[in-house]
């Protein structure tokens, strides 16, 4: 099933001047607004959430907009630019999220995110990884998800949350509710059905359409078929300039699986030779089968280190042909290295004098397209006694850090993502616990060993000046250890609350 992602940006116009004045922009606290000229009128083109908060609005003459709010930063909007950047965050989220992804102008991007949510951990994740990674940039936006463009449309510009996921199916229901702008109408239009007496969407979803069409032309009743699913409304991706990309089509469309594994092999033989010419390897591909009934199917996979090798990259790409519906048939295939890095040249030793270290990339590259790249990391050391900031995640085949594991004290092989209170008997101030119940189940505790002591980091938090733990390793009567700690030190209630928690659970 199609699922399509619509990323609003509300500001990006102010967004995009104040990423390029860069400290010479005013303010966030103080109003500021962009002026467009329409013929011989200067007008408002866009303004800051302040100046909103002041009373102004988007079309309103300059000279009102300054003499209504003294101190107004005004700006000379640059359309050609707003619209030159939103195609470079359109290539930079189509190199990050899915294979089709198109500029949805003014101010919005679509995304064709048929099966590549699973590469971000489900559609809820892949949406706060773009919004959240706009907004460290700088950009606000909201993002929503759907079965179609028009819906995905409406809810991430009429319903007022950063992320909104429809769930798969929908209908119409999730924008029966929202006002008659979200179908994407001409605002003449709307103005003119709501004299009519029409509010929202679900009004003219209800009524016939061939009396709407006659009165106010086709755009209402295309729009709520395209909302609907009714009429395919197609994406016309953006590509780079610089992209290398192979392309095949087929005199009679393919649909067979081993028929699409072969021309998966021969696309992926060509696309290597044009790498090999610039000495590139792929890190991140993207296969699109174009169907005959003119639907799109995608697959992407990513690779942790830059590959040029046929038989590793065709392997990988063949083991998702099962995600592939072609349907009718597929009649071009598209192969594309939408992210290519210089490949890594090694020469090879000779066994009697060194040895040779296990390549386990291959590994990592079949692993991270299974269950997606996040899932697959390895763990390196922090410099810090708190234990759940003495650890972070890495790439599997991240660059070595120069950090080395402590010794002095072991740690459990699996530590909680939040130490879990248990219920627990113990005497104060350094004796270990006798029993504690985690989980609704109660243990007694046979051995233990502690207390090692841990301080708060104080120049992190003011609230950790005085804070203590103190960790004791215990052992059940079954033989299963785990790591407890008490907060504070079982003296002054200042440096903790004196109640238990199981942080951790050793091997």
């Amino acid at each position: 099933m199609t699922r399509v992602v619509s990323v609003f940006l509300p500001s990006w116009s102010i967004d995009r001047f104040r990423r390029a004045a860069g400290d010479a922009a005013p303010s966030p606290e103080v109003p500021l607004v962009l002026i467009a000229r329409d013929g011989s009128r200067r007008l408002v083109q866009a303004a800051s959430a302040t100046a909103f908060a002041a009373g102004l609005r988007v079309g309103m003459p300059a000279t009102k907009a300054q003499a209504l709010v003294p101190g107004l930063a005004v700006e000379e909007a640059d359309l050609a630019a707003d619209a030159q950047e939103l195609e470079g965050l359109a290539i930079w989220l189509y190199q990050r999220a899915a294979p089709v992804v198109a500029p949805d102008p003014p101010s919005g991007i679509v995304i064709d995110a048929s099966g590549a949510d699973h590469l971000h951990g489900g559609e809820t994740a892949m949406l706060d990884q773009i919004v959240g990674r706009l907004a460290m940039s700088g950009v606000e936006a909201r993002a929503a998800v759907a079965d179609t463009w028009g819906t995905a449309h409406a809810l991430a510009r009429y319903v007022a949350r950063s992320t909104v996921v429809a769930p798969a199916g929908h209908g119409a229901l999730p924008i029966v509710h929202l006002p008659l702008e979200c179908l994407r109408i001409p605002v003449r239009i709307a103005a003119d059905l709501r004299v009519l007496g029409f509010e929202t969407a679900g009004d003219l979803i209800s009524q016939p359409r061939s009396p709407l069409t006659l009165r106010f032309g086709p755009d209402i009743a295309r729009r709520l078929a395209q909302a609907l699913g009714e009429v395919a409304e197609p994406i016309i991706a953006i590509r780079p300039p610089d992209l290398i990309e192979v392309r095949r089509a087929f005199a009679e469309p393919i649909g067979a699986p081993e028929t699409i594994a072969r021309y998966i092999g021969k696309l992926v033989a060509e696309l290597c030779e044009r790498l090999e010419e610039r000495a590139l390897g792929g890190r991140r591909l993207d296969l699109i089968c174009h169907r005959l009934d003119g639907g799109l199917q995608t697959v992407r996979i990513g690779l942790a280190r830059p590959v040029c090798d046929v038989r590793r990259l065709t392997r990988l790409l063949c083991d998702k042909i099962e995600t592939l519906a072609p349907g009718l048939g597929i009649e071009i295939m598209t192969l594309a290295a939408i992210l290519a890095e210089p490949l890594e040249r090694k020469q090879i030793a000779s066994s009697l004098v060194e040895e040779f270290d296990p390549d386990v990339s291959g590994l990592i590259d079949i692993l991270a397209n299974r269950v997606g790249d996040k899932a697959v990391y390895r763990l390196v050391p922090v410099a810090s006694d708190v234990p759940e900031r003495s650890v972070r995640r890495v790439a599997a085949l991240a660059e070595e850090t120069g950090a080395v594991w402590p010794t002095h004290w072991p740690r459990p092989a699996r530590l909680l993502s939040r130490p879990e209170p248990v219920e627990t008997l113990a005497l104060l101030p350094d004796h270990p616990p006798a029993w504690f119940s985690w989980r609704g189940i109660r243990r007694r505790v046979r051995r233990a060993d502690g207390p090692e002591r841990v301080f708060g980091e104080w120049w992190k938090r003011d609230a950790e000046m005085a804070a203590v733990r103190d960790y004791f390793q215990v052992e059940d009567d079954a033989g299963e250890r785990y790591w407890l700690y008490r907060a504070g030190d079982g003296e002054d209630t200042a440096t903790g609350s004196h109640r238990w928690f199981l942080h951790g659970v050793f091997g």
